[in-house]
């Protein structure tokens, strides 16, 4: 079985398994469990549940914990994504090729209805039956997961992305590796830390994880910089040029084109020799978590 068939494999069954975490339309809320059922069914690679899971193989975890995890983290992202387009941030009408959710429910929806994944993210999580000898380890994932998506991960990120637009020629390298550490990296990271926290893994064999993700999700980030100067709409699923539209600073605006795309190999190269080394200690590999991982670098969209 050749990686895409794999891949379309697994996809499927995160989508099934995110299908069984979305919440029931119904009641005077309905508008906004419709809008937050719209923005997380909008299509996507699911890339962050994806290196949960693979992460979570890798140390041959056991916990059923990891499948509301597994929505949870892409409940994050999805918020997260509702509120990068909004008109007061990237402004952007389409993402994966489908109008977002401020351009079909309206603004103050679309902020509603991220405010609802976040918040319905940790209540599946906490909903869900934690047998007692996993409550440290779901405990330990919790702290990871609300870490990463917070001031000091996600958002932080997010922050400095909006202080950064419209600054030109004072913005500095320093800056933006800050927002794409944060931004992009901060939610990968926490993807694979919780895969492998929930398997049992050491604390040594967690921060490796999250450094092999911190070069991946910065690498992953600086390539969305070059396509958003090099695709199309076509073929990206959203609008190409919002960076500059916005007089964003980006690696590719400080650096050149070719010396972001250097950098996207050179990093993306260290995490997967990394990991590499690490299967190799451990005894054990996981041949689709290393395709995974290059796929999210040499991606076109």
């Amino acid at each position: 079985m050749n990686f895409k068939t794999k891949l379309d494999h697994k996809v499927k069954m995160i989508e099934e398994n995110l299908n069984k975490f979305l919440p029931a339309e119904n009641n005077y809320s309905n508008m906004v469990r419709e809008a937050m059922n719209y923005s997380l069914l909008a299509g996507g690679k699911r890339i962050r549940p994806l290196l949960m899971y693979e992460t979570f193989q890798l140390f041959q975890g056991t916990s059923n914990l990891i499948y509301p995890f597994m929505a949870a983290i892409e409940m994050i992202h999805t918020y997260s994504l509702v509120h990068d387009d909004l008109p007061s941030m990237d402004n952007d009408l389409y993402r994966r090729g489908k109008k977002t959710t401020h351009a079909v429910y309206g603004e103050g929806m679309a902020v509603l209805a991220g405010d609802g994944l976040l918040n319905y993210a940790f209540e599946i999580v906490l909903n869900a039956e934690i047998p007692f000898h996993e409550m440290q380890s779901c405990l330990c994932a919790l702290k990871v997961l609300a870490g990463k998506a917070g001031i000091d991960g996600m958002i932080g990120g997010q922050t400095a992305d909006i202080l950064a637009e419209n600054i030109g020629d004072s913005a500095d390298l320093e800056h933006l590796l800050f927002i794409h550490k944060n931004k992009t990296a901060a939610l990968i990271e926490a993807s694979m830390m919780i895969g492998a926290i929930l398997a049992g893994a050491s604390k040594d064999e967690i921060n490796n994880m999250e450094q092999i993700a911190n070069k991946i999700g910065i690498a992953f980030q600086i390539q969305d910089d070059v396509l958003d100067v090099i695709s199309s709409l076509e073929v990206l699923g959203k609008e190409t040029g919002s960076d500059q539209k916005n007089n964003k600073v980006t690696y590719v605006t400080l650096t050149g084109l070719e010396h972001s795309k250097e950098q996207v190999k050179k990093l993306s190269d260290e995490g997967i020799e990394r990991l590499h080394e690490i299967e190799q200690r451990m005894g054990n590999e996981n041949s689709f978590l290393r395709e995974l991982l290059c796929s999210m670098i040499v991606r076109e969209k």
